[in-house]
């Protein structure tokens, strides 16, 4: 994890911790602008999420060097359940598949 030295930093880690699912993506829920962000969406449906808070790190230049310093992970989109880093789209498709993300949701 970073440091918080930023306020960069700072907003980050308040979004990721403010809400239980957050997925820092390019795009949004309704409008993803890449098929990695597209893909991670549709797996959180899968999973039943509705309660997804999305941070489209295209609006803010910040915000989207700063979420790879904040996981130390170089790709977007990223996806934060209950403050814990969980990974990227293809992270994200493999826990789907073996169930291990669906238990990570459930809490």
């Amino acid at each position: 994890m970073s440091d918080l030295s930023t306020p960069v930093q700072q907003q980050i880690d308040a979004i990721v911790k403010g809400h239980r699912v957050v997925l820092f993506m390019k795009g949004t829920a309704q409008f993803p602008m890449c098929g990695f962000s597209g893909r991670a969406v549709q797996i959180l449906k899968a999973c039943g999420v509705d309660d997804m808070t999305t941070v489209n790190v295209l609006e803010d230049e910040g915000i989207r060097q700063g979420i790879k310093d904040y996981a130390n992970w170089p790709t977007i989109p990223q996806l934060y359940v209950n403050g814990e880093f969980i990974g990227g789209s293809d992270i994200m498709m493999e826990m789907y598949q073996s169930g291990e993300l669906q238990q990570a949701l459930a809490g």
